[in-house]
């Protein structure tokens, strides 16, 4: 089942998408479902048979999730990644929050900030929780998974590197590109294993890599941070990006003004942003 969220008669509202369209859910969101305990693979089916089917325009999506419960990003996570980067491989995952209020759409600008001009791309696989819990066995851990969807996690490089923490380069405004849908874990390789990730700046690939090379796969991520942090239902992992980002380029290569960035994941869809430069 493939979820998405978009204005519709100018309310937000939920849809599931089949072969044959879009069939709409109502005002709900997937925070709300997801906390209710709700099975997404068998509650969209009720919408296919009773919800209205719609075409949604490409201006009309909204993030995934709106307010997630948390965003977790795995920086550092395949190993030609690093290579590109000032880092020694890691043998722990590297964690950071990302904030509610740097998430933008599908269809929607990333913005380059006023105050930098070093916005990087990065394409990344993102795993939405329907459980948690703390000490989650890496046996059990992708029990805890609703499904995936795709994440451009843009990121102010010049203010990443300001200090050890990256927090602050990677929550600019409108940075944070989430959807544009979330397909269920059944429809998709256990872990979202062995599947290819390719990112393309103006229609050229810049990162492809399949998820299969990751250092911390999917289970080892939420079983690592389940031993500090209690995982929710609504909580997002944002899994890592691969190599060609524009910083590791010779010379780099940042976003600019006019861009246009798909993220594409086998199996999951293809997320689409243009870039604009933040109003004076």
């Amino acid at each position: 089942m493939r979820y998405l969220r978009f204005i519709h008669n100018g309310k937000p509202v939920l849809g599931v998408r089949t072969e044959t369209g879009v069939h709409i859910v109502g005002e709900r969101d997937l925070e709300s479902l997801l906390a209710e305990g709700i099975d997404l693979a068998s509650f969209g089916h009720g919408a296919v048979r009773f919800g209205d089917e719609v075409v949604v325009p490409e201006d009309a999506y909204l993030p995934l999730m709106q307010r997630p419960t948390k965003v977790i990003c795995v920086g550092l996570n395949y190993s030609e990644h690093i290579d590109e980067s000032p880092y020694d491989r890691p043998d722990y995952p590297t964690l950071f929050p990302r904030f509610n209020s740097s998430l933008t759409a599908h269809g929607k600008p990333i913005v380059v900030p006023r105050i930098s001009d070093s916005l990087d791309y990065e394409g990344e696989m993102a795993v939405v929780l329907k459980s948690g819990g703390r000490h989650i066995s890496r046996e059990d851990a992708l029990n805890c998974v609703a499904g995936y969807s795709i994440f451009n996690e843009a990121s102010v490089r010049e203010y990443q590197f300001k200090s050890p923490q990256w927090t602050v380069g990677k929550n600019f405004d409108d940075t944070g590109a989430f959807g544009p849908e979330l397909v269920t874990a059944d429809e998709l390789p256990a872990g979202g294993k062995g599947l290819l990730l390719e990112t393309k700046v103006n229609g050229e690939v810049v990162q492809s890599a399949s998820t299969d090379t990751m250092i911390f796969d999917v289970a080892t991520l939420i079983s690592t941070i389940s031993e500090a942090i209690s995982l929710e239902a609504g909580d997002v992992i944002v899994s890592g990006t691969p190599s060609g980002v524009g910083f590791g380029m010779d010379p780099k290569r940042y976003l600019k003004h006019g861009d246009t960035v798909e993220v594409s994941i086998e199996g999951i869809g293809t997320l689409r942003n243009k870039v604009v430069d933040e109003l004076k």
